[in-house]
């Protein structure tokens, strides 16, 4: 689907590597909106024999009520526990010290606890780290790869906090990963093509909160959902997958072309600039304007291949 892997990432995996013997507890940031996209199944791998603190960032962004189920969702698995905050408050991370104690088990007195802080880049991982140690340590920004390096800072609660370079993946092989990360910011304007993207995010909206769509951009009704039956697989770098912008088709590009028409995308003559509309749903989406919104729920993991031919044959 969507292949980079600059100098920077590739030299953050080998530091990864190098410092994770000396390791307690790893809290890998996600963003609270998208947890599963915005997780990195390459450092799900380098890490799996530790013990994970999931903090799921810009809280304040997302649906409460999809945050409780991917909270209990990431409960329930093995050595792991969540923590949604906003990493802007601090009252709201007082807890992770604790947690990273509970997580790291028996460590001597005269030690620290060691932590490593993972994530993709732009999901609030230096904001995490700025507001644990109460001071400016980490760079912040709304562009991806902010971090370019390793860098150890202790915090209160006999815990010492190693950041890492955000990393992204060589291949994001889930199109509706890659979307929804366009869609949040974390990976680059230039990556998938603005208006696609903003085509398919109209039609996830309408279809998870069509409400806060209506509301916002004053639509007196959405448009009914005609998918394309002809073009709905796609060949992707490898195995057929759903063609998402031909399954976003008419509802998608009918409400982006409204969205535009109402704010200032339509030129004389009555053409109107998708890429306006684009611009405004995108932005305001990430800016939390259309409410808290969470764009995918535990249901939406897609269940591994294996497991699935397993289904297959046993005929359920």
């Amino acid at each position: 689907m969507l292949g980079w892997y600059p100098g920077h990432m590739n030299k953050a995996r080998r530091q990864i590597l190098e410092a994770l013997p000396e390791i307690d507890v790893v809290i890998e940031v996600l963003d609270a909106r998208l947890p599963y996209s915005s997780a990195n199944p390459m450092l799900a791998s380098l890490t799996r024999h530790k013990p994970v603190l999931k903090v799921l960032s810009r809280a304040d962004l997302a649906d409460p009520e999809r945050t409780r189920e991917w909270t209990n969702h990431f409960d329930a698995q093995p050595n792991t526990r969540a923590l949604a905050v906003t990493t802007t408050q601090a009252r709201e991370l007082k807890r992770i010290p604790k947690l990273c104690h509970e997580l790291a088990g028996q460590v001597r007195a005269d030690r620290d606890v060691r932590v490593m802080v993972m994530g993709i880049p732009n999901v609030g991982k230096s904001t995490l780290i700025n507001g644990l140690a109460g001071r400016t340590i980490a760079k912040t920004g709304n562009e991806p790869a902010v971090t370019k390096r390793q860098q150890k800072v202790r915090i209160a609660g006999q815990v010492a906090l190693i950041d890492t370079p955000g990393v992204l993946w060589p291949k994001i092989e889930d199109q509706a990963s890659a979307y929804r990360l366009a869609a949040s910011g974390a990976i680059r304007d230039t990556a998938i093509d603005y208006v696609d993207v903003a085509i398919v995010t109209a039609a996830e909206l309408a279809k998870r909160y069509p409400d806060a769509l209506s509301a916002r951009y004053k639509l007196k009704e959405l448009p009914p959902y005609r998918p394309n039956p002809e073009a709905e697989r796609i060949e992707a770098d490898g195995d057929p997958g759903p063609d998402l912008l031909a399954q976003a088709g008419f509802d998608g590009h009918a409400i982006l072309t409204t969205i535009a028409g109402k704010r200032g995308g339509l030129r004389a003559g009555g053409e109107v600039d998708l890429h306006r509309g684009a611009e405004v749903l995108l932005h305001e989406l990430r800016d939390g304007k259309l409410g808290r919104l969470t764009l995918e729920t535990p249901a939406d993991i897609p269940v591994p291949e294996e497991e699935d031919a397993a289904t297959d044959a046993s005929g359920d």
